[in-house]
Formats: C-alpha cells, structure tokens, sequence
C-alpha cells in the first residue's frame, strides 16, 4: 500500500481528491492539512507517507517551505506538487526543493494517476510541462561550480558531461565539444543512468541542478 497525505487550503478540493486517490488500487490517504505548519503537527514520525500531494500557494506555510522541510526532514517521502502556476519559477523553485513532479490542477484523472505511479515506481514524473521549463532555465545557465566535483564518485569528464546535458547539444555534439568519440559519450550516459538511478536525459539534468553542478 502506498500511503498519500495532501497539502491544499481548498477543503472542498482536498476531499474531492482524498476520494479519487483512495478508489486507486494500492493507494490510501493517510493525512490532509491546509497548509504546511499543520501538516508538520499532524504527521507521525513512524508513519510517514510515501507521497505528498502539495499545492503552493497557501496561507501560514506555503508549498516552497514545506516541500523545503519534508526533503529536509522526511528524506524516502516523495514530494508531487499539484498547482494552479504554470510559471518557470515556480516549477524550477519546487524542483530544486525536492519534489519529483509537478501537475496542474486541471489535470485529467489518468495524467493524475499515472504521475502517481511513476512517483511511486521510479522516483520523478517527468511530464512536457516539466522538461520544458526546466530545460528553458539550464539552457540559459553555463555557471559551472567545479568543487561540486567532490560530490560522490563523478569523475571530471562525468561533471563536465553533466553540465553539457543542461544545453540543448545533442550527443555527438557534447562528444565533439569533450573531443571524446560518440561512443565514449554513450557510455559516459549509460554509466550514469545506472550510478544516478535515473533513466531520463532530464533525469541527468535535475541532478545537475540539484547537486550545484549547473546554478539556476
């Protein structure tokens, strides 16, 4: 069973998707608050949810700060924002606060469930409306913080191809800027996927942002 707690000042809203989530197979609401702050005095330390359904836009302790303190605080909960912004901003500024996917508000039900699901499974819901903006803001950005590469096991060709995957260069391309052979960028890649456990060139990319390898 995957247990879900939602963060929405709309009480009405709130009930109306307790009840869509709980007819989902394996899945139940364990919590709802309207805004961060209650959500921190309601939940249980030894039953904390998998998911948190968060809005952003609330009163007392908004969606920026909550998800700031359950990735501080509740490190295997998986933060899925559901909002009514579309912004780049806004988007950027969840993500790099560690939430792993971002729907609107007007979403249907299968886009909702599957966001579910692959929060759930895999970690992330990389949707359109996430690649986009997210790739919009790294593509703009070269700043390029060289003591990140202390960070784990990367070697220095794998932080610069990492800072190359935020552009919009196809591989050949990085390869030809690295003076490196295709096929040595692949592997780079492939390397990474199973050292990141991520399986997206977006997934790449969100790690890149969230470790300082690329600063938005």
């Amino acid at each position: 069973m995957t247990f879900v707690a939602l963060i929405d000042d709309h009480e009405l809203l709130r009930t109306g998707l307790a009840a869509i989530i709980n007819s989902f197979e394996g899945y139940e609401v364990i919590l709802e608050a309207n805004n961060g702050k209650q959500f921190i005095e309601k939940v249980n330390p030894k039953n904390n949810p998998d998911i948190v359904l968060l809005d952003i836009t609330m009163p007392v302790m908004d969606g920026y700060e909550t998800s700031g303190w359950i990735k501080a605080n509740l490190s295997k909960t998986k933060v899925l924002v559901l909002s009514m912004l579309e912004n780049d901003t806004a988007i950027i500024r969840m993500l790099k606060n560690g939430a792993r996917g971002y729907i609107l508000k007007d979403s249907k039900p299968k886009v909702f469930k599957d966001a579910l699901d692959n929060v759930r499974d895999s970690g992330y819901f990389i949707n359109e409306l996430v690649s986009n903006k997210l790739m919009h803001y790294i593509n703009h950005e070269e700043v390029f913080d060289a003591d990140s590469l202390a960070k784990g096991s990367l070697t220095e060709n794998e932080t610069t191809f990492l800072k190359f995957i935020c552009t919009e260069k196809t591989y050949k391309e990085i390869a030809d800027e690295m003076f490196l052979s295709p096929r040595t960028i692949d592997t780079y890649r492939d390397n990474l996927f199973k050292k990141l456990d991520v399986k997206t060139r977006v997934g790449l990319a969100i790690f890149a942002i969230k470790n300082g390898i690329v600063k938005i």
